[in-house]
């Protein structure tokens, strides 16, 4: 039975340019989509923004909020995906009230 959930993430911005940043957003949809375990309800860019803290030497990210439908089960798999991503510096995956 397939969850709502919000994946937020943030694509670091040192020589990216806008295709490889589109790549990063389609890879991550592509890890939700995987094997029809999740689909991605709404991709919400919210663009370039100032980090709180410093993060392997990037002060700035590109912010993105992904709205989804995923089987608890699959998470896992995503959460390792974001972990080896090289371009994504943080990500959050809550669970949304349906």
């Amino acid at each position: 039975m397939k969850r709502a959930y919000e994946l937020t993430f943030i694509v670091r911005l040192d020589n990216t340019d806008d295709n490889l940043l589109n790549e990063t957003i389609e890879q991550v949809r592509g890890w939700v989509e995987a094997d029809q375990l999740g689909q991605v309800t709404k991709i919400d860019r919210w663009g370039r923004r100032k980090l709180a803290y410093e993060i392997d030497n990037q002060r700035e990210g590109f912010y993105v909020l992904m709205e989804s439908q995923i089987e608890p089960n699959s998470l896992v798999e995503l959460e390792r995906n974001l972990n080896l991503s090289p371009y994504i510096l943080r990500y959050l995956v809550v669970r949304t009230e349906e």
